[in-house]
């Protein structure tokens, strides 16, 4: 039976073969943006709008204020630029594994030995004593070394390793700011909305309390013609049972309000007594913005924090894949010290005391029970969770969009339909005053239509608030503004602010 003998491979041959298995092309980042649709559906008026802070689109000088404030104090908001700052300092430090390290240090070294031990034994065994006559070596022998100098360490970033690793915490650096970014969106959207709940609740407080008085001189007028017999009981009662409803709303809407302070006082950093401060008692109901324009390209999305932060966290799996591989190659090392030493301090300084200790390592993975091999699965398992998460997001990134355009637009129509609703219940409530003020028309009649645009100025009152949130929620389903321009400012800003740190 003839065997033949299969020769081991070299060292440079198993490396060659490592570095094909290894070296094989990145994943290609899936790009979702090529099936979206090129705009949106809804398009209420084609016209440019470009605000240079999206929430001065509804142009009040209170709501101004307290979004300043929060920008300035807000604890949330705090904690996530601090949470930037940390990926800002791990990018650095995976940066700094690029360069050599350099350490300068001073020594003194002071050895002491018995004389049977060490040097002193090694002279006794070779009877070097016996060469000069007369001496004799002390108890113990001992040596002072006195040194200045710098130890240096570098590994060759052949494979790219290092490097990849840097690219990588830059990109979860960059995702770090898409989420302060979400988090700022996400609390402004959330103290702006309220903000206009605030409004709205003391608006429908205001309008409340009126329409109890109405109803308690509407009680008074059919008190009066039921004692007089002009009217029955059920009358009486059906005023009564109104008026009580109407007054126990109030308290439900004051527990509303008090909530919904308490809400903006924390968004705010503080108390709720400290609201007084930045809130004024009378506030107006914010003028409708602009129109929302036509044709919004689903290329903004792409700007969106969300979707940017879950783009950049792709980008990072994909370079710890490159570094992960990197690992299976050899990698070279190098290493050493250079300086001055001395037996003594004060030739410590002379040229001819110069030392060096260099050395190099060429170092490749042989056996390591797989775990190298598994730390690549790994990357490449996590960048398809990545990938998928990142799809997802861009979906939900239109979905939301397209939703928030539809009830915008929902709630535009119905705004108007009330606001119609309500000319025609102030018309009718002018009429019935002239008919009682002429004497042809009676006072309960008058009382009763304005109690009926009270009811309908209420409604108006939360139409408004609800157009207001409603495009509150397209602004935030854009990321903030409806502008490509601005809605990369601050990305751009933040690149700029990287590129010193991370190429």
């Amino acid at each position: 039976m003839n065997s033949k003998r299969i020769a081991p491979l070299s060292p440079v041959a198993a490396a060659l073969l490592v570095l094909g298995c290894s070296l094989a092309p990145p994943p290609e980042l899936p790009d979702p943006a090529e099936e979206m649709p090129a705009d949106f559906e809804q398009s209420p008026a084609p016209r440019a709008y470009e605000p240079l802070q999206w929430w001065k689109a509804f142009a009040d000088p209170a709501l101004d204020r307290i979004v300043d404030s929060v920008l300035s104090s807000n604890l949330d908001m705090a904690a996530a630029v601090a949470r930037v700052e940390q990926a800002r300092e791990r990018a650095r430090i995976a940066k700094a594994a690029i360069l050599p390290v350099v350490q300068a240090g001073a020594g003194i070294h002071d050895l002491t030995n018995p004389t049977n031990a060490g040097f002193g034994a090694q002279i006794q065994e070779l009877g070097l004593e016996q060469l000069a006559p007369g001496f004799t070596l002390p108890e113990r022998l001992g040596i002072t070394t006195y040194s200045l100098g710098a130890d240096f360490s570098y590994e060759m970033d052949f494979w790219g390793r290092a490097e990849s690793s840097a690219l990588a915490a830059g990109a979860e650096y960059l995702a770090s700011e898409s989420d302060y970014q979400t988090a700022r969106i996400g609390i402004l959207a959330e103290t702006i909305g309220t903000y206009f709940e605030i409004v709205d609740l003391r608006q429908q407080i205001a309008i409340t309390r009126r329409m109890v008085d109405v109803l308690t001189e509407r009680e008074d007028v059919a008190s009066t013609r039921y004692d007089r017999g002009l009217t029955d009981s059920l009358d009486l009662y059906r005023i009564r049972q109104d008026l009580r409803n109407t007054q126990a709303i109030l308290p439900q809407l004051e527990n509303r309000l008090a909530s919904a302070e308490g809400r903006l006082a924390v968004l705010l950093g503080g108390y709720r007594d400290d609201l007084a401060e930045i809130l004024p008692e009378a506030l107006s109901p914010s003028a409708p913005g602009d129109p929302v324009p036509a044709g919004i390209p689903t290329d903004l999305l792409m700007q969106r924090p969300d979707v940017r932060a879950a783009r950049h966290r792709l980008e990072a799996a994909r370079f710890q894949i490159d570094a992960r591989r990197a690992e299976l190659l050899p990698t070279l090392s190098f290493s050493g010290s250079i300086g001055l030493q001395s037996s003594r301090i004060d030739g410590l300084f002379k040229v001819d005391q110069w030392f060096t200790n260099l050395a190099s390592n060429l170092l490749a993975p042989v056996f390591d029970g797989g775990r190298l091999r598994s730390n690549v699965a790994l990357a490449e398992a996590r960048f398809g969770e990545f990938a998928a998460t990142y799809g997802r997001t861009v979906v939900t990134a239109v979905n939301e969009v397209e939703t928030a355009l539809a009830v915008h637009q929902n709630e535009g129509r119905r705004h108007a339909l009330l606001a119609s609703r309500l000319e025609e219940a102030r018309a009718t409530e002018e009429l019935r005053s002239r008919k009682y003020e002429a004497g042809i028309g009676g006072y309960p009649d008058f009382l009763d239509a304005l109690l009926t645009r009270l009811n309908v100025e209420s409604a108006v009152t939360g139409a408004e608030r609800d157009l207001a949130l409603a495009r509150l929620t397209v602004h935030r389903a854009l990321g903030g503004a409806w502008t490509p321009e601005e809605s990369t400012s601050e990305l751009l800003t933040a690149q700029a602010q990287l590129e010193p740190q991370t190429e």
